[in-house]
Formats: structure tokens, C-alpha cells, sequence
């Protein structure tokens, strides 16, 4: 098993992975199963009275539709929030994890290169992601028709799941690349954070100041639904960005860590 470190980091982490998916899947669906409640005219209503810089910071300002309130609501607030937890946690296990708690060169003694134990862990984190990410689809696709989530097809949600999971990806490669180039846990958290705060605060309250509207193209809450995945498919430009930062962090976080020395 250790000369397989992509097994091994998902059975190690099997409970954390399937504990995160029937969470996320659960607090997705809960929220999803409000929209009956939401769609009436007196809710609509009671957001027109709403001040517009509000409804734009909290992502609802499309919020008579379906896809528009799952959009606010279930992946640009509260899932997108969790899923950020978990993916900038697990990527900063991966190296810096064992690192601090000294486990790092049991792990390296045995006939294993840095790049290829890295690249492993990260590719198991992935896998954790897409479970996670098609565990929370099942169940979207379960209450399509009890929570009356018109005119959200399977494409639609698939596209949307896709943009859920490079989302998440992207976060973890964040903390994967800062924690294995440093091997401290604090700074890849940190700075995991700080890019969570900021594309926050980029795509609501920065972007509706004068003459910053541009910021919130470089939030990755806007390369999550902007452009409304749900209603509108794939939005290949956002794909593709955030594909290609995962790529240049992953490669960074490999790079860094096969040539510093371990604090162990």
C-alpha cells in the first residue's frame, strides 16, 4: 500500500471524503428543497425593497429563477463555502500535513520519489472532489422535480458541477502548492484564505464600487457561476482558467517541494 500513494491517501482519508460528500450532498439538497418556499410573489416582493449593491453582493439579484436562486444560495454561498474547507484542508495534508507532524520521512524512506508521492496525493484529492462533487449532482437530480426546479436540465447541472469541482480543485491546489513549497501548514491555510476572502468580496462588494466593476473577473467566485453555468452551460473561458492555474500550481508544489530541504 505505500508504494501506492494515491490508494493510500484515499483510504486513509476514506471517512473524511465520504463524511464531506453526504454533508455537502445534505446541505445542498436542504437548501435546494426551499426554492417552493422562496418562489412566491410575496418573497419577490419583499427583494424588490432590497437595496441593489445587497442583492449583487449576496448573489441575488437573479434570484426569481430556479437556476438563479441554487446559484446564490446552494453553490455560490453555502456549498461553495464548505467545499473551500474541505479542498484547502486535504491540499494542505497532502505535503505540509505530515511535514509539521513529523511523519514525512517515514513516508520518503520508503522507494518513492517527491514529484511522484506528490502527484499521486494530489491526483487522490481530486478523486475525493469528484466524488464529492457527483454526490451533491445525485441528489440536485433526486429533488429536480419535488423542490420544482424548472427548466434546469441534467446538462445544465452537469456543467455546473464541473465548474463546483475546478472551483474546489482550485482551492486545494492553492494550499497543495504554498504548504508543499514551504511545508507550513499556517501559510498554505492562510493563503487559501486570503484568496477566499478576496474572490468573495470581488465578485459582491468590490465589484459594485465605481470603476472597480473589472475586479470581480479575477474572483474564482465568479469563474463559479458567473455567466450562470446552471442556465447557460459550460462557460469555456472560466474552465479554462481555473484548469490552467490548477496546472501552474500543481507544477509549482511539485517543483518546490523535490528541490527544498525537509523540516523534519
Amino acid at each position: 500500500m505505500l508504494r501506492n500513494s494515491f490508494t493510500k491517501w484515499l483510504w486513509d482519508n476514506r471517512r473524511s471524503v465520504l463524511g464531506w460528500a453526504a454533508a455537502l450532498a445534505g446541505v445542498g439538497g436542504m437548501y435546494a428543497a426551499f426554492w417552493p418556499s422562496i418562489d412566491n410573489p410575496e418573497m419577490r416582493e419583499a427583494l424588490e425593497n432590497y437595496p441593489e449593491a445587497v442583492l449583487k453582493a449576496l448573489n441575488f439579484d437573479e434570484i426569481a429563477t430556479a437556476a438563479g436562486y441554487l446559484n446564490a444560495s446552494v453553490y455560490g454561498l453555502v456549498v461553495g463555502l464548505l467545499i473551500i474547507v474541505y479542498a484547502t484542508s486535504a491540499g494542505t495534508r497532502i505535503i505540509a500535513g505530515d511535514e509539521g507532524s513529523g511523519t514525512l520521512d517515514l513516508v520518503l524512506a520508503h522507494p518513492v520519489s517527491r514529484s511522484r508521492l506528490a502527484m499521486e496525493r494530489f491526483s487522490a484529492l481530486l478523486v475525493s472532489l469528484v466524488l464529492i462533487s457527483v454526490a451533491l449532482l445525485l441528489v440536485m437530480l433526486a429533488l429536480t422535480g419535488p423542490a420544482r426546479l424548472e427548466g434546469i436540465s441534467l446538462g445544465d447541472l452537469a456543467a455546473m458541477h464541473l465548474h463546483l469541482f475546478l472551483f474546489a480543485a482550485l482551492f486545494g491546489s492553492v494550499a497543495f502548492a504554498v504548504g508543499a513549497a514551504t511545508g507550513r501548514r499556517g501559510a498554505a491555510i492562510g493563503t487559501a484564505a486570503g484568496v477566499a476572502v478576496f474572490g468573495f468580496a470581488a465578485n459582491g462588494i468590490l465589484s459594485g464600487i465605481e470603476g472597480l466593476g473589472w475586479i470581480e473577473d479575477f474572483s474564482p467566485f465568479q469563474w463559479l457561476n458567473g455567466g450562470s453555468p446552471l442556465a447557460n452551460g459550460v462557460q469555456a473561458a472560466h474552465v479554462s482558467i481555473m484548469t490552467a492555474l490548477i496546472f501552474v500550481l500543481t507544477s509549482v508544489g511539485v517543483w518546490g517541494f523535490s528541490r527544498r530541504d525537509i523540516g523534519v
